[in-house]
């Protein structure tokens, strides 16, 4: 299927048809990996770090992480690979030439640490992931404690929200400082080899995906919503982590396909 010249019914699920000059960006937890019952539970399988780095060479380089974690989590989690990645939603990036990009430190987070991390040792079920410029609040460990943990949230960053954002995820509340998102930060790649002069494709799976999903359909790009629920900006859908890991399986013999059509 050919790629649209504008986005289609986001509740439709056609598949995105592979170019030549794509540069491919994915978030991480949702949709190339499965979300674990906490952060440090996920498993990163040898056949998506195949995949991944197939994409990689066939593409240039141009492939890079977009997450909510921190880049050395990425690269642990990751290794062998070492993508070009942004890690904190955009607060911190390492482009195509390895150089690392930091737009804020801890400093932030500071009067609202121990109050979270106190909020979360009094209720079992609950954890607080200290990402250092971000934090994030976990309740899937007990899914009844979701309004209880907005409310708090809520009213620690009253006062705040023109420094601070929340996004409300999937069974996860995370703060951090308004200056960057991951929208920004698919820009600044796609101003910088190997991406420039690329159009862009962004894969995501929740609301802290949408600025991305925005800044990408702005720029003329390919937007893909990975799971049926939630409102979305994507123009494309994938069913759930294992279609995005098949789908990118066959990206590579798809686009060399794409190249003898272009030269016979």
């Amino acid at each position: 299927m050919p790629i649209p010249d504008r986005p289609t019914d986001p509740s439709s699920d056609p598949i995105p048809a592979a170019a030549l000059d794509w540069a491919l960006f994915c978030d991480v937890d949702g949709t190339l990996l499965h979300i674990a019952e906490t952060p440090d539970a996920v498993r990163v399988s040898a056949r998506l770090r195949r995949a991944l780095g197939r994409m990689a060479e066939r593409l240039d380089g141009a492939v890079a992480l977009i997450s909510g974690r921190r880049i050395d989590d990425l690269d642990r989690l990751f290794a062998p690979l070492h993508l070009p990645s942004a890690g904190l939603h955009g607060l911190e990036r390492r482009d195509g030439a390895g150089r690392l990009h930091r737009l804020a430190d801890a400093a932030e987070m500071e009067p609202l640490r121990p109050v979270l991390r106190d909020f979360a040792a009094a209720r079992p079920g609950v954890m607080l992931e200290d990402k250092g410029a971000t934090l994030a609040l976990h309740y899937r460990g007990d899914p009844a404690r979701a309004t209880e943990a907005r409310e708090a949230v809520e009213r620690l960053t009253a006062g705040r929200l023109d420094r601070l954002r929340v996004l409300d995820g999937k069974m996860v509340i995370e703060i951090k400082p308004r200056i960057a998102h991951k929208g920004e930060a698919i820009a600044a790649f796609l101003r910088e080899p190997p991406f420039r002069r690329r159009r862009p494709v962004f894969l995501g799976d929740d609301v802290t995906d949408e600025d991305g999903f925005r800044v990408v359909n702005d720029l003329g790009g390919v937007t893909v919503r990975v799971g049926a629920d939630g409102r979305t900006q994507a123009s494309h859908r994938l069913a759930g982590v294992d279609a995005v890991l098949v789908w990118l399986e066959g990206l590579p013999a798809a686009l060399t396909a794409k190249a003898r059509e272009q030269q016979g």
